[in-house]
């Protein structure tokens, strides 16, 4: 046996070990990492606020608790408002469940002819098997449901640690990053430090005022309507359907159509059309005029970035997409050399007609257009092939 093959093995069996030892605690700490990434995007976000308040004198850790301080009481109203509304019409709802069930029991048996009464219907929901499995599930989930609860609470409140360590020690993290690199790189990473600041507080700025207007559209509609907690409705609207990714639209749709249809069933659908509607406005007009102004990001490029994001990290990596797409698009936009392009009727997807040219003429050069190119140009005389020897 040569001498250098146990080495070789002790070596490859080394090697192996740490790979899987970083694979296991990478599986272990994937819910960390998340965390800390979402931290520093939100980090970002408060980044231009926090910057201000500290260049007019006040501390940076303070500061940076005013904000925080600001956002959690923002949260916290909404959520009350909310759930205060939501209770109200829940009790609505069971109150008048009666009556909904026997104008629905009344059409089917005018439209189908039968003779149902909301006596054999109560009494056959009550005495299913499904309704008996579904109590005796959610019984037994009520643990599991609680824990659900507390560890979001726990991911919340590291994000926000996190988060808050972020913006406050912003400074100080840069001067430790720097620190371990040469001057040249420096510049760089603090460039595109710069740049993601900018390009998450551009992202939130245009979200935020498309949830703006949104919410003032919806709550035009709900007022002419007539429905009942108009304002709640529009802010919830406007913030689901904005920062909450690809479900986001239709979990704000459905609470004003719910809420809508205790008023009248026909007011629903009117809130359901106006939400389509409004959709596809958004998605074709407003969004790409704002996102280009803000972030610069092309739409078929966001779109592309956000399905990436949730296929990699879920709702959080559909959320963050958009941001670290642009910041990279920015970031290596810089080191990217671009000419002028040539004054060209074929840029602009134009085609160079004669004049006096018929029709099937052209069609005819178009069509050929590859082999003329492979060959002659357009106006040469034809050239006698070679004679062979």
């Amino acid at each position: 046996m040569p001498g250098w093959l146990p080495r070789a093995m002790v070596l490859a069996l080394a090697l192996y070990a740490c790979f899987r030892l970083g694979s296991w605690a990478f599986d272990q700490l994937i819910g960390l990492l998340i965390n800390v990434l979402i931290a520093f995007f939100l980090a970002l976000a408060i980044e231009p606020a926090v910057s201000r308040m500290s260049a007019r004198g006040i501390r940076r850790g303070f500061a940076t608790f005013l904000v925080f301080l600001g956002v959690l009481i923002a949260g916290a109203g909404f959520v009350v408002l909310l759930s205060s509304m939501l209770a109200g019409q829940i009790v609505d709802m069971v109150e008048d469940f009666p009556k909904y069930l026997d104008s629905v029991i009344n059409w089917v048996n005018q439209t189908f002819r039968t003779e149902l009464s909301r006596v054999e219907v109560q009494d056959s929901l009550l005495h299913s098997d499904w309704l008996q499995k579904y109590v005796q599930n959610s019984a037994s989930g009520v643990l599991d449901v609680s824990t659900t609860v507390l560890g979001g609470l726990f991911r919340l409140l590291t994000i926000f640690l996190f988060s808050f360590y972020f913006a406050a020690d912003g400074p100080r993290l840069r001067r430790a990053l720097c620190s371990v690199l040469p001057p040249s790189r420096q510049a760089e990473v603090l460039r595109a430090w710069e740049i993601a600041v900018d390009k998450t507080g551009g992202y939130l700025y245009s979200r935020g005022l498309m949830a703006l207007i949104s919410g003032v559209a919806h709550y035009i509609l709900l007022l002419a309507l007539g429905v009942p907690y108009a304002p709640v409705l529009a802010v919830w609207v406007g913030l689901v359907s904005q920062f909450i990714p690809t479900i986001g639209t239709y979990l704000a749709g459905a609470l004003p159509m719910l809420i809508a249809f205790t008023v009248d069933p026909w007011y629903a659908l009117w809130v359901l059309g106006f939400v389509v509607v409004y959709q596809q406005f958004e998605n074709y007009v407003l969004q790409p005029k704002l996102t280009s102004k803000t972030v610069d990001i092309h739409p078929a490029v966001a779109f592309g970035s956000v399905i990436a994001g949730t296929a990699l990290m879920g709702a959080v990596g559909a959320l963050i997409a958009i941001p670290a797409v642009a910041t990279l698009q920015a970031f290596l936009g810089a080191y990217v050399k671009r000419y002028d392009v040539t004054d060209d009727p074929r840029v602009h997807g134009r085609h160079q007609w004669r004049r006096g040219e018929p029709l099937a003429v052209r069609l005819r050069r178009i069509w050929h257009a590859p082999e003329a190119e492979g060959g002659q140009g357009e106006g040469d005389e034809p050239q006698d092939p070679q004679p062979r020897s």
